[in-house]
């Protein structure tokens, strides 16, 4: 390798480590430069010491000390600053910054309008919840999910081809939902209303992600835009379902009850209101949610070890078949969505740099157990397909996703065992995740589009 090679490399080196510092809201990008420039320093010292770059680069970085405790050292100087964050409308003491805060609240009103507007639209026309619940079923993240795209698109300044494209792909969507003659009851309104939503929520990635879709480390801010995203979704549907029981219990209480106003508005408007809100507080707010959702995963991990070790060990000893009716592929599939979604958060709140350490072989025991029952319930799927039962689109779709999600945990074991053992770089399983997000996108699409019309819409 030529000096300028080695040059070129170390800075590189030096723009990740830069983009790894930018992800904490406690550190502000002058604090950002004061570190490099204490990094650069010491890797000239080590440089000239006798060190290859890499090596300085290494010993300097670990020299420095863990980025958690980094951040925490500025917040405790600076913590005016966290404040500023859990408020609303934060003084960041920047006109500019001040503009674009309530810029984006503004828009971020205006797009929780439409998504309300959206919701009740088809009321115009007849159609309720209780009568019409297929309807709502296939089509509910149609009228939020379109809105937080544009809160993003806009936010991030989308090119007009990015959000034509995004036009296209969520008219797409609609047709699907609506224009197969589906039955109540026909288990293609099952398959279309769980893949809708995972098409549909790559869709709002690519909002996210804007002009740089190629870029991986853009990929896992979605991925851990999504985490984030689902932890203030569930935080305030506790909330609304708080506010539900207590509308409910004090007018009964003066011989009214709201029964038709919660279930017709207060409920489908503040759920799709909250799907544009979680988003804007995630933009707004992610240093306060950073320090919340690794640690969940932290938590969960052991425990989701131990029941997927615990469930393997019980097939074992009563040798008794997984059920793979409906229900019962939904749970397992569910399951292991889970435990990849654990995997994929904890891969994006983790230093890069950091050394293998218990938590990965925590993580490899964990999708290793995840792949032994994936195994499992595709033996039993394609047994049951093989057999006098045939195909449904049930039965179909499960086993596609078994098969994209063997895929997935089997390699991701593999490159967890490797970077265990030191042999390949961490940089490895997030490009791979990362990379392998469009074939989630793709068999999505797949079903929604394909399966009603190939199955006679059964």
């Amino acid at each position: 390798m030529t000096e300028q090679d080695g040059q070129e490399e170390l800075e590189a080196q030096f723009e990740q480590w830069r983009q790894y510092v930018l992800r904490r809201r406690e550190l502000q990008p002058f604090d950002a430069d004061e570190l490099e420039d204490h990094l650069r320093g010491s890797v000239d010292e080590l440089v000239a010491a006798g060190l290859s770059p890499d090596e300085a680069f290494l010993v300097a970085v670990k020299r420095m000390g863990s980025l958690d405790e980094l951040s925490r050292e500025f917040a405790r100087e600076h913590s005016e600053r966290l404040w500023k964050q859990l408020v609303l409308t934060a003084d960041t003491g920047s006109p500019v910054a001040d503009t674009r805060s309530r810029r984006d609240l503004w828009a971020m009103v205006s797009c929780a309008a439409g998504a309300v507007a959206s919701v009740k639209v088809p009321a115009l026309f007849g159609l309720n919840f209780e009568d019409d619940s297929s309807f709502y079923a296939r089509n509910f993240t149609l009228f939020a999910l379109p809105w937080l795209a544009a809160f993003l698109a806009w936010r991030r300044k989308a090119r007009r081809s990015v959000i034509a494209i995004l036009v296209a792909l969520f008219a797409l969507g609609a047709v699907a939902a609506n224009a197969y003659p589906l039955a109540d009851k026909s288990q293609s309104v099952v398959v279309t209303s769980i893949h809708l939503p995972i098409a549909l929520w790559l869709v709002v990635g690519l909002a996210y992600i804007a002009d740089d879709w190629r870029s991986f480390r853009r990929r896992m801010d979605f991925i851990r835009f999504t985490g984030e995203w689902f932890i203030y979704l569930v935080l305030m549907a506790l909330g609304g379902g708080v506010l539900s029981a207590f509308l409910f219990n004090t007018f009964k209480a003066i011989g009214i009850v709201p029964e038709e106003f919660i279930s017709h508005w207060l409920l489908p408007c503040g759920a799709t209101a909250a799907v544009v809100v979680a988003g804007w507080l995630v933009e707004a707010k992610q240093s306060v949610v950073e320090n919340i959702a690794p640690v969940l995963t932290r938590l969960f991990t052991p425990l989701f070890t131990a029941a997927l070790f615990a469930f393997l060990v019980a097939v074992v000893w009563t040798s008794h078949g997984i059920d793979v009716e409906r229900e019962a592929l939904i749970l397992f599939d569910l399951l292991l969505v889970v435990v990849l979604g654990l995997l994929l958060y904890s891969l994006s709140a983790r230093d890069p740099l950091a050394p293998p350490g218990p938590f990965d072989k925590l993580q490899l025991a964990l999708v290793v157990s995840a792949l032994a029952i994936d195994v499992l319930v595709l033996l039993e799927i394609t047994g049951r397909i093989t057999d006098e039962y045939g195909s449904t689109p049930n039965r179909a779709a499960a086993l596609g996703e078994n098969v994209i999600l063997l895929v997935n945990l089997a390699w991701s074991a593999w490159l967890l065992l490797t970077f265990i053992r030191r042999r390949t770089l961490f940089t490895a399983l997030e490009r791979w995740q990362t990379g392998y997000l469009p074939v989630y996108a793709a068999w999505a699409w797949i079903v929604v589009l394909v399966f009603p019309p190939l199955f006679s819409y059964i």
